[in-house]
């Protein structure tokens, strides 16, 4: 079986989470080839397995490159493994797992690993994941790695995702919408969102900047507009360093926007090193949709 007919099989299965990004009309899946809308706005199924549901250009400006080195930190080094397991711990502490269907959409999904590994680690039989992301190169690279889950380019502002079609949302080190992450989640659903504490990759930043405002992270804005707009249920805090050898730490700089801005020789030096101590420190907030 194709990538593109498995992608509209998994797609016309769940096709009610679905809502036209247009006109917000539901929509059906037609010869396992096209996602149509009640007034015929048409999208098509792209044979790597992903559906395109972008209403215009999209501006993103993350690249094959950094999607390709996110993934490897992500499957290969583990750096972020007690996240996946935290996040998984979760959900099975708040949602009942017998729910079937189980939806967990993923809001700037990335590459889609985070996603993956979320959903691998809770090993919950009816779940199924969907990934939505701006950057068509990061869906390209999802739906070509992982088929058992539903991946979309799309704009969150303007979401293709139906009203209260899903259980928990994700935003993992990603910009947020709460009134998107509210209209689509079913009463009690869960927000599990993940935010940068002062020390994240404390050691990428100090190698790549002088002035402080770079060096430091401040989440207190992003937990007091969660708690603003869900009742917060909890948050833990992950910290801890993991060693990355000299190939991780090039697949570090290159997979974070940090290094955009800064200096080749500073970069350079970071990556040359034969190994580094690089910190994870992470907020997990986790908020029910309440009315």
């Amino acid at each position: 079986m194709t990538k593109k007919i498995k992608s509209a099989e998994l797609v016309s299965e769940f096709v009610g989470v679905f809502r036209c990004p247009l006109c917000k009309s539901s929509m059906r899946v037609v010869d396992f080839k096209s996602l149509i809308c009640s007034k015929n706005h048409t999208f098509d199924f792209a044979k790597q397995g992903y559906i395109n549901l972008m209403t215009h250009p999209s501006n993103s400006h993350y690249k094959k490159e950094l999607f390709e080195a996110r993934h490897k930190i992500i499957m290969e080094s583990n750096l972020y493994t007690s996240m996946h397991e935290t996040i998984a711990k979760v959900i099975k502490e708040y949602m009942d797992a017998s729910l079937n269907p189980f939806m967990v959409a993923d809001l700037g999904c990335g590459e889609g690993s985070h996603l993956q590994k979320s959903l691998d680690e809770c090993m919950i039989p009816a779940m199924t994941g969907v990934g939505l992301d701006i950057s068509k190169e990061g869906i390209v690279m999802a739906a070509k790695r992982y088929d058992n889950q539903i991946w979309l380019v799309g704009d969150l502002a303007k979401s293709p995702l139906a009203d209260q079609s899903f259980h928990v949302v994700l935003n993992i080190l990603s910009p947020s919408n709460y009134k998107e992450f509210k209209r689509i989640l079913v009463e009690d659903g869960l927000v599990i969102k993940v935010v940068p504490r002062p020390n994240y990759l404390k050691e990428l930043r100090e190698v790549l900047f002088d002035n402080n405002e770079k060096k430091v992270y401040k989440n207190d804005q992003i937990v007091s507009l969660f708690k603003k707009h869900l009742h917060l249920l909890d948050v833990f805090n992950l910290c801890y360093t993991k060693n990355l050898k000299k190939a991780e730490l090039k697949n570090l700089v290159q997979m974070t926007p940090l290094a955009w801005s800064a200096d080749k020789a500073r970069i350079d030096a970071f990556i040359n090193r034969d190994s580094a101590a690089i910190t994870v420190d992470l907020d997990i907030l986790v908020g029910a949709n309440k009315a």
